[in-house]
């Protein structure tokens, strides 16, 4: 599979994702590095490590449906299967969701549904949560919003500043992301509203080698055999002379 990575500013999180494609974590080809920013590290991060980059800006658009359509013709041309934000400031449009449901992933740094939108951290200290965290989830039409694939949270500390939180919370990123583009590169989650189940390894290569679908490999995994679809027994025709005979006149069953 191909993917493209959506960056506005510095990349931490794309330079995670990069390290693991390089150590074969993630077994997709990362094709393309896109960013609105053209300032952004992120594009800098990309150029070292030999990816491909692109960036447009938005203000060069009349409208973010502009934008996105022109996105969407370099995706086409570059055979993008799915793609992954990590920082990318700006809510993609219906049409881009509509190119590409449910392959869309992003990642978000509290543990959802709790504090949305770009302060979560400094929420989240502010608040004064005794736990925080990371999530990886599905993009849909709202922000920040769409099913959970997965999460990972950690106990503050008494000493705990916003500064030491915020370091712990891109260290979180940094291995939860990778791990669940992973997850989706190996065809290994099942989205079912807002559950996302994550298949066992075993389900999948069962799948790949009967030729089954992901359901009812799974089906064989937790009943011990895959059982074929029962049909009733074929009744057994007659034998020709043992046809009830009628009278004449009264019609033949």
């Amino acid at each position: 599979m191909r993917f493209a990575v959506f960056a506005s500013g510095n990349g931490s999180n794309l330079q995670a994702i990069i390290d693991a494609v390089k150590k074969g974590a993630i077994k997709a080809d990362l094709a393309l590095v896109f960013s609105d920013n053209r300032k952004a590290f992120a594009l800098k991060r990309a150029g070292a490590a030999g990816i491909k980059t692109l960036c447009l800006e938005r203000k060069d658009y009349a409208s973010p449906q502009s934008y996105d359509r022109d996105i969407m013709i370099y995706l086409k041309e570059a055979k993008i299967d799915f793609v992954v934000l990590a920082g990318y400031m700006r809510l993609l449009t219906p049409f881009f969701l509509k190119e590409y449901p449910e392959k869309i992933l992003n990642v978000h740094p509290s543990l959802l549904p709790a504090f949305k939108g770009i302060q979560a951290i400094k929420d989240t200290f502010t608040y004064g949560c005794k736990v925080a965290g990371v999530t990886v989830h599905i993009v849909d039409e709202k922000m920040d919003h769409g099913p959970i694939i997965l999460q990972e949270g950690f106990k503050l500390t008494e000493k705990e500043t916003l500064e030491s939180l915020e370091a712990r919370v891109h260290k979180v990123e940094h291995k939860l992301y990778p791990k669940a583009i992973a997850l989706f590169a190996e065809g290994r989650l099942k989205i079912k509203g807002r559950r996302v189940k994550v298949l066992d390894p075993s389900i999948r290569a069962k799948a790949m080698t009967a030729g089954l679908s992901q359901d009812s490999a799974q089906q064989t995994d937790e009943e011990g055999l895959h059982k074929p679809v029962s049909r009733p027994a074929a009744q057994e025709p007659a034998p020709a002379g043992d046809i009830e005979k009628k009278p004449a006149g009264e019609p033949q069953p």
